[in-house]
């Protein structure tokens, strides 16, 4: 992990619910704030990705993480949000490459598709890799509108 305490917004479904309380307990050492759900009870996912993506778009948290059963849902939500690109992201290479050519601030994590110790690589990748820049940094400012 990286050395540096990094400030990481953290939100879930309820279908997201137990790897987000995994994912906080294995990146403790960094500054970690809950935005919810809080239990395992039906909710409705962008009553968490909004605030997520509010957080971090305000420059209040460096990252976000979002987690739902396919992680379609809190990337469609947080990418409403135009200073966010949340990226959704089911292994580690997409994970790196969204972070390098995408300049991606928050990951999504579809919990019903990938493993709790692949949750934590894909967490670990995403927040241990920096932008590229050069080449990419044209296209991430056409994104915005």
């Amino acid at each position: 992990m990286a050395t540096t305490k990094i400030k990481i917004a953290i939100g879930s479904d309820h279908a997201g619910f137990d790897y987000k309380e995994m994912l906080k307990d294995f990146l403790a050492e960094h500054e970690i704030k809950d935005f919810g759900t809080h239990s395992l009870d039906s909710v409705d996912y962008p009553d968490f990705a909004h605030p997520v993506a509010s957080a971090v778009e305000s420059g209040d948290f460096n990252y976000g993480i979002l987690l739902c059963g396919s992680a379609n849902g809190v990337a469609i939500t947080a990418n409403k949000h135009q200073g966010i690109r949340a990226g959704l992201c089911w292994e580690n290479e997409v994970a790196s490459l969204v972070r390098k050519h995408n300049d991606a601030n928050i990951l999504c994590i579809p919990a019903r598709f990938v493993s709790e110790e692949l949750a934590k690589e894909i967490a670990t990748t995403f927040l241990n890799t920096g932008f590229e820049g050069g080449r990419h940094q044209n296209r991430v400012e056409k994104i915005s509108c």
